[in-house]
């Protein structure tokens, strides 16, 4: 038997490629693969959010945990109106306490409540150990949310910056990725290139928890030093998926 030529290649990657022909269609391993895969992406952007595990799992943070809404009022409108996901619900504005502190974290089902639920709190958690001495506001669980919804949130809370973790559009290959987008002087109309992203995390060949808070803490710091976030912002730091740094960051 010939060794197989895509062998090597389908190892570095988890695109589909090279994945052979049974007849006039795929061998069927391949077909129910994909089958699984897209039932999973599926699920990840219409599962609900459990918030009383995700405030369970953030208790060690020893920070209050609040809970707000976005002006979607379902699932399904939350779908088709992206614009409504990016603003609260009458009532729940004046619901945050103004705290007046440096950071606040908002963490929001986006379009993955399976990666918020898995990752979100390890990388806050994360993210606090190496953010000694910055001021931290209560954490706010947000629902039926858009990444714009942490500028609001982060005006209210009377915050300098805000880092919101949400679930990113689920794929093919990884339907549980965590986001975060970090935003300095948060408030409505905010542009995205006003924002840094640290995108990608998993732990099925994305970043580390530890690697992304790292990325995560150097962001914030740097934002409330230099005042400012976006496209005058940059991590000219070492690339954070270099295996060896990623190695040093875990303690490895």
């Amino acid at each position: 038997m010939s060794p197989d030529p895509w062998a090597r290649l389908r190892r570095a990657t988890n695109a589909r490629i090279g994945l052979g022909r049974s007849g006039d269609t795929m061998p069927l391993r391949h077909v129910l693969e994909f089958q699984l895969a897209h039932a999973r992406a599926r699920d990840a952007v219409h599962a609900a959010l459990d918030l009383d595990a995700l405030a369970a799992a953030l208790a060690p943070a020893g920070l209050p945990v609040l809970r707000a809404r976005s002006a979607a009022a379902d699932r399904a409108t939350y779908l088709r109106r992206p614009d409504l996901g990016r603003r609260l619900a009458p009532g729940e504005r004046d619901a945050l306490p103004a705290a007046g502190q440096e950071l606040a974290f908002v963490i929001a089902d986006g379009l993955s409540a399976a990666a918020v639920q898995r990752h979100a709190a390890p990388v806050l958690l994360a993210c606090l150990e190496r953010l000694p001495g910055i001021g931290v506001a209560p954490v706010v669980l947000a629902t039926q949310g858009r990444v714009a919804l942490g500028d609001e949130i982060g005006e209210r809370l009377g915050a300098r910056l805000v880092v919101v973790l949400i679930g990113e559009r689920p794929g093919l290959s990884v339907a549980e990725s965590l986001g975060a987008y970090v935003t300095f002087a948060p408030r409505a109309g905010r542009r995205d290139s006003e924002r840094n992203c640290v995108s990608n995390i998993h732990d099925g060949g994305g970043l580390p928890h530890a690697v992304a808070a790292e990325r995560i803490a150097w962001l914030a710091r740097e934002a409330l030093r230099r005042g400012l976030t976006g496209v005058g912002l940059k991590d000219d730091r070492a690339l954070v998926g270099d295996t060896d740094q990623a190695a040093r960051i875990e303690g490895r």
